[in-house]
């Protein structure tokens, strides 16, 4: 007897429980550096940045007009970064729900991040969503292009910043997986955001870097001396 054909919504649905399962493996305790680079590159954001990225880096080149302002833009960047980090996690990602009358106020962002509170180990809510990342790349090219008073020094800053997002990207994910700290560095920012997701969704705020930041705006206390809090998963339910 022939087996019917399994109709597309079957097919989407059965495909969707194939990559859980593929995620579910990438997961899996021993996890090696190469094997979690392998399952990163299999996500659009990491190609999207690197895209824009190379193109930035070709331009830069093509353009050339090199002054030191090229090294102090990167230099300050590189400094603030931290402090961005921390208001965009706490003022966009961990933004409350509002209602403005009949309109709901609430970013892709905001919903995704929830979402990955509740499941930190779903992998694709780990990076930043494909449409708010599209956006952020055209805006990001703009600024390069018309914000600057030389198109070389707005490349300077379309590199810096893609470099930014790109390292921001791999270690939140890496964190997110069963790869084991190896170094005292890692190993501090592992357990920094691991407490922010395990521990107290109100500190450690920072992601690419443990207690700069946090310490900076208070955020960074003795997890031996803080509650756990009954909401970390579940983002503004009290």
């Amino acid at each position: 007897m022939t087996k019917p054909k399994a109709s597309e919504p079957d097919s989407v649905e059965a495909d969707a429980r194939a990559r859980a399962r593929r995620d579910e493996r990438a997961l899996r305790r021993g996890l090696t550096l190469g094997q979690a680079f392998r399952e990163f590159l299999r996500h659009p954001s990491p190609w999207m940045i690197g895209t824009t990225l190379a193109g930035a880096l070709a331009g830069r080149i093509v353009v050339g007009d090199w002054q030191p302002t090229d090294l102090l833009v990167p230099a300050v960047m590189l400094a603030f970064f931290p402090a961005f980090e921390w208001i965009v996690h706490v003022t966009v990602l961990h933004w409350r729900p509002k209602q403005l009358g009949p309109i709901p106020i609430d970013s892709e962002l905001a919903r995704k991040h929830r979402e990955h509170h509740v499941d930190p180990r779903n992998i694709p809510l780990i990076f930043i969503p494909t449409k708010t990342l599209s956006v952020l790349v055209v805006v990001l090219i703009a600024l390069a292009a018309f914000a600057f008073p030389r198109l070389g020094l707005g490349l300077t800053f379309l590199i810096t910043i893609t470099l930014l997002g790109l390292g921001y990207e791999w270690t939140h994910y890496l964190v997110h997986t069963d790869y084991k700290p190896k170094g005292s560095l890692y190993r501090a920012v592992w357990r920094n955001h691991r407490h922010h997701h395990y521990k107290n969704e109100h500190y450690w705020f920072t992601v690419t870097t443990s207690g700069t930041a946090d310490r900076l705006f208070r955020t960074y206390p003795d997890p031996s001396t803080t509650e756990s809090s009954p909401t970390a998963r579940h983002l503004h339910s009290a």
